[in-house]
């Protein structure tokens, strides 16, 4: 019976404990935070499958097309088609644990499209998907809890890996409350840590989600893959300390985009693409709101209060309550924001990474999306990448002597034990606000070449001086020693846009307009000694 260390306890560490479980090994499932708290609620729109039930000329075939298309060619023939071909089998195991999927008149599952679908394939809960599946994922989980095959370490954050000879034996974790690093051996270990919001500052993401765990694995050796596609999302609302997701389903429902333009309201998606304009793919919604000439508005109060209580309550009540406005009577001002992250941990169809005995699922692994992640995709590769991953130590990984990590241990416990002996009154919390800043103004929708080699050098500043400074450890030892890790992950991120000397979906360069065939791979970038390599390849040949 192997030990399984998942890091991580969203709908991707969630759906690999339970595999795990019922392929006979023991999860120990480790977060900060209960899962309730993991950005997995936030999952708002749907998730994608073809079921009987589909639109005429829908297909299995169709649904990987698309997906390779918006992701323009650069995702993995053989995983995309294993992904979606898996599907409908995920629909069916989700409603087998208690997902509440919203039913048609007809009592079908109902079904709406999403920016990048030619037919209606999303499969929602309401406006709040991503709560159904987490709640019904912990209530299984819990069945297992219960036999012994799960077992839960909770207030405890990633600190480093443990890696002996390219194999990785488990993990180092932080515990704030007792202020000590403690060790967890396992057999595997998988990633499932989410994406790099924290990076960015405000984003619809959750700021758990902070890219120190990819950042840190970089350094010690692990490969990052396709890191200059950022998706943003075009309709987002700002709030005090974060921008709330405003649905794509807002506009899959017959939501419209409109500014105005001497007191008339200019449809210019719809003028733009047609009829259908509204729904293009997130990067091409993105920057027609971004080049709007002046505030861009969307529209559901025509849908009528009844279907936007029934279908969009979460909208409803975000826009009540942080804008006070009421969406029946009026329209939702709006702009884009840092919203998913294609790339991540570079892993294979089987959902390893370089390192052996180490896995990555989720937002934090980068594979199924390519150059722009098709709306409503992100869920299902949550779930099928946590259940790749849990076969694939089942059949591959072998018992392995541990090595002597005492050393090692011995060594980060000094590191931490100087950042809380720390009495500088320098705030941690300056440098990472920079570091959004930095990634903010040098690396938004709209890139030129100009501005990354700006921001490299700023970044480069910063990590010239992180370890030179004592930080005041008062409220968290945490963000003083993750920042050296998460300034690498930004350098790394802000290198590979710089290098990618051409426009392909969420990556835009109005220096470099064209796409071009060179391009038409996957970039790999490691980190050696200070050094950021970084090559391209095919993804089915990783």
């Amino acid at each position: 019976m192997k030990r399984v260390l998942i890091i991580g306890s969203g709908i991707s560490g969630l759906t690999c404990a339970i595999e795990t479980a019922k392929n006979g090994d023991n999860a120990i499932l480790v977060s900060p935070y209960p899962s309730e708290r993991s950005q997995s609620v936030l999952a708002a729109g749907g998730i994608n499958a073809v079921l009987p039930n589909c639109d005429a000329e829908d297909s299995v075939a169709l649904h990987i097309k698309e997906t390779i298309n918006i992701g323009c060619k650069i995702a993995g023939n053989k995983t995309v088609t294993a992904l979606c071909k898996d599907a409908p089998k995920i629909i069916k195991w989700l409603e087998s644990i208690g997902v509440v999927f919203t039913r048609d008149s007809n009592g079908n599952v109902a079904r709406r499209a999403f920016g990048g679908l030619s037919r209606k394939r999303t499969i929602y809960a309401g406006a709040s998907t991503g709560k159904q599946i987490v709640t019904a994922l912990v209530q299984e989980a819990r069945k297992w809890e219960c036999k012994g095959n799960i077992y839960r370490m909770l207030g405890l954050v990633f600190y480093s890996a443990l890696i002996c000879d390219g194999v990785c034996y488990g993990a180092l974790f932080h515990s704030e409350k007792s202020k000590k690093l403690v060790p967890v051996y396992a057999d595997a270990v998988v990633f499932a840590t989410g994406g790099q919001n924290r990076i960015f500052g405000k984003t619809t993401g959750s700021v758990l989600c902070d890219g120190y765990a990819a950042g840190k694995l970089f350094t010690q050796g692990a490969k990052l893959k396709n890191l200059e596609f950022i998706q943003y999302h075009p309709t987002t609302i700002e709030t005090p300390h974060k921008r709330m997701l405003i649905t794509e389903g807002a506009r899959g429902d017959g939501g419209r985009l409109y500014y105005m333009d001497k007191g008339q309201r200019v449809y210019f998606m719809e003028e733009k693409y047609g009829k259908t304009g509204n729904l293009m793919s997130r990067d091409i919604v993105s920057k027609c709101v971004y080049d709007a000439p002046s505030q861009v508005f969307l529209d559901i109060s025509f849908l009528g209060k009844k279907k936007i209580k029934e279908n969009l309550s979460e909208v409803y009540d975000l826009c009540n309550e942080y804008l006070g406005l009421d969406v029946t009577k009026e329209s939702i001002p709006i702009s884009p924001s840092v919203h998913f992250f294609m790339g991540g941990l570079a892993v294979d169809i089987r959902h390893r990474t370089n390192i052996k005995n180490m896995y990555a699922v989720g937002e934090c692994a980068s594979i199924y999306h390519g150059a722009n992640r098709l709306g409503g995709n992100s869920l299902l590769a949550a779930i099928n990448s946590g259940k790749v991953a849990a076969m694939s130590i089942s059949e591959e990984v072998r018992s392995e002597n541990t090595p002597d990590f005492s050393g090692y241990i011995k060594d980060q416990c000094d590191i931490i034990k100087r950042y809380l002996e720390s009495k500088s009154t320098f705030s941690a919390v300056y440098i990472q606000n920079s570091i959004s800043q930095i990634m903010n103004k040098n690396l938004g929708i709209l890139r030129t070449g100009e501005n990354l080699i700006k921001g490299i050098e700023s970044i480069d500043y910063y990590l010239s001086e992180c370890n030179k400074i004592k930080f005041d450890s008062e409220n968290s030892t945490y963000q003083g020693y993750s920042l050296s890790a998460m300034l690498t992950l930004a350098r790394a991120i802000l290198s590979c846009a710089e290098n990618r000397k051409e426009t392909r979906g969420a990556h835009i360069r109005s220096d470099y307009p064209q796409t071009l065939d060179i391009y038409e791979k996957c970039s790999i970038i490691s980190y050696n000694s200070g050094k950021y390599d970084i090559t391209y390849e095919s993804e089915d040949e990783i």
